[in-house]
């Protein structure tokens, strides 16, 4: 049955009553969460009986009976058919009992009627099996919050005050507790730049225009440009200036473009653009 029916209809369905059967009862009005986000977790099993069906019942207690000694591996969804007629309808359940094993809200396998007991077993084994390693959880289910580290907490309090001094601080004691940590690295880079760039004057462009040979200016110029983001043209200034130096000059200001680099995810294409301007202008 895999694939073969559409059970979307049945995503935040009005509310409906069911007949009790145990622990596992499931309506209309829970099937979305009990069937379908719970399959992404681990198989779950719906029978379908009818309360006019003494043999449908006992099946239903036989698989609580069952889900009771799975140790988790699936789970059971009662659903009385004549008070969920949505959910028969949208198995096309010909005859009760039905059951129809569901996995990643779609359905996997089914049986009608009575079955013996080592039957229903092997079925359930089979079931299990074909699922193992291929469920991944609940796709709608809120993330778990993550922890905050008080480190860094206290070091974005700081950058929140405008204490740059502090947040650079904060950061380079957590780099050096953990010299591989890659978040407190990115951090330290971003505040050191802020430190130095926010005490620069925007004539600093216009200063180091005039005098296209400077290399202080130009620097200065370039980081006046990343803080106004305006990122391609402090990069272009700085790989211009390379093409036209050598020597500890060259090195000088291939070494503050790398650290503007590091300021972005490398993979952003501004930065990938430069990195090959870069290479031509070294080579």
């Amino acid at each position: 049955m895999s694939g073969a029916v559409d059970l979307s209809a049945l995503k935040q369905p009005p509310a409906g009553a069911g007949a009790d059967v145990g622990d596992h009862t499931v309506t209309e009005a829970d099937f979305e969460a009990k069937v379908l986000r719970r399959s992404s977790q681990v198989p779950v099993v719906v029978a379908l009986y009818s309360q006019r069906s003494p043999g449908s019942i006992e099946l239903v207690q036989l698989l609580e009976r069952l889900v009771g000694e799975a140790n988790g591996t699936w789970d059971l969804a009662a659903v009385e058919a004549e008070s969920n007629m949505r959910i028969a309808q949208a198995f096309g359940v010909q005859g009760i009992p039905t059951v129809i094993a569901v996995a990643g809200g779609q359905p996997l396998a089914d049986f009608q009627g009575g079955q013996p007991e080592d039957q229903v077993r092997q079925w359930l084994a089979a079931v299990v099996q074909a699922v193992e390693g291929k469920l991944e959880g609940d796709p709608d289910a809120e993330p778990a919050e993550q922890p905050v580290d008080p480190r860094f907490a206290a070091a974005e309090a700081l950058l929140e005050q405008g204490d740059l001094a502090g947040a650079q601080s904060a950061y380079e004691s957590i780099v050096s507790q953990e010299p591989g940590n890659t978040e407190a690295k990115a951090a330290l880079r971003q505040v050191k730049f802020l430190a130095r760039a926010q005490e620069l004057p925007e004539t600093a462009i216009a200063t180091a225009d005039a005098d296209p040979a400077n290399i202080a200016a130009a620097l200065d110029a370039a980081d006046v440009e990343m803080f106004q983001q305006r990122p391609e043209a402090a990069f272009d200034r700085l790989i211009g200036l390379i093409s036209r130096t050598s020597g500890d000059e060259r090195t000088t200001v291939r070494t503050r473009l790398v650290e503007l680099f590091e300021l972005f995810d490398q993979a952003e294409p501004f930065v990938v653009a430069a990195r090959r301007k870069l290479a031509t202008a070294l080579y």
